[in-house]
């Protein structure tokens, strides 16, 4: 490269920072700010009227595991918030399998349409998306409780004699989620599958492969980025999901997002409150570090 090249190839790479400047400042002080804010109140001292002391304190951490008995004067472990932790982490395990065992058919459906009619299905996946969250929450809270929609059409039909009892309970959160993320999961498998090979299908077949083995060895290794990629965007809002198991679940069936917001407002104990979100995060990079180490592994297995 002759040396006019190279003055023209920094000049270049100059100028591009200088035009994403702008936009790398606001990145800088509307997300690393707040951030930086909260992981600093995660070490300050709670006072008793809401807000902190600067005074440096490992409490906010301590309080996630463990609680202050003031009657025996010791430490002892927090077991209200080890059940919120394990209960958001479960239900949102729970609610991306649920997702993809609905959401696999489902894409396999509308990749398999014809190409005219794929766009219409498509259209009606995302209609949920033009409405509200908390819409769509009290939506789903009109058909599962006693007097709602499901209840009504199971007494009609003579299922059951007396309304079931869903409402509030886990079980309503965990339907709430599913059908507030399911779409997460169904867009990126469906990219997913519009790009397979319907070819394999027929050579497993031709080589007595049943259609439980094709699933298995054929069709499930040539999606898993889709089913990857859906895992991780309904898992990560799940996680940190508020309105839903606010709403559902009646404040009996608390998720972290909630444990967040009662810490920060009628706990009056904001490093903790901040302790907990920043420990949420973890967890979420935790979750997308092993997407991306598995995301690469296969690429690397794809390319040799």
């Amino acid at each position: 490269m002759s040396p006019a090249e190279d003055n023209a190839v920094r000049t270049s790479a100059r100028n591009g920072w200088l035009l994403s400047l702008p936009a790398l400042v606001v990145l800088a002080f509307a997300a690393s700010g707040p951030l930086l804010i909260v992981v600093w109140y995660s070490f300050l001292t709670a006072n008793d009227t809401g807000n902190v002391i600067h005074e440096f304190s490992l409490d906010g951490w301590k309080g996630i595991l463990f609680t202050y008995d003031i009657f025996e004067e010791r430490y002892a472990l927090a077991d209200a918030h080890l059940t919120i932790f394990w209960r958001s982490v479960w239900l949102s395990l729970t609610t991306t399998a649920l997702t993809f065992a609905i959401g696999f058919p489902t894409a396999w459906f509308i990749a398999t349409r014809p190409q005219q009619q794929r766009a219409l299905w498509l259209f009606l996946i995302t209609i949920p998306f033009w409405t509200n969250l908390l819409i769509r929450t009290f939506a789903i809270n009109e058909v599962i409780r006693n007097e709602g929609l499901l209840n009504t059409l199971l007494i009609w039909a003579g299922a059951i004699e007396t309304p079931l009892q869903i409402n509030y309970t886990e079980t309503a959160v965990l339907i709430g989620m599913t059908y507030v993320y399911l779409p997460l999961m169904v867009l990126p498998l469906y990219a997913t599958i519009e790009r397979f090979d319907m070819r394999l299908l027929e050579a497993s077949y031709d080589l007595y492969a049943s259609r439980w083995r094709t699933l298995r060895r054929v069709i499930l290794p040539i999606v898993k980025p889709g089913i990857i990629a859906g895992s991780i965007l309904v898992f990560v809002p799940s996680l940190g999901a508020y309105v839903t198991p606010r709403i559902l679940g009646g404040g009996k069936n608390m998720m972290i997002g909630n444990f967040i917001e009662l810490q920060f407002l009628q706990g009056k104990n904001w490093p903790l409150g901040a302790a907990l979100s920043v420990a949420l995060l973890f967890i979420v990079m935790a979750a997308l570090l092993v997407y991306v180490r598995v995301a690469n592994r296969d690429r690397g297995a794809g390319h040799g």
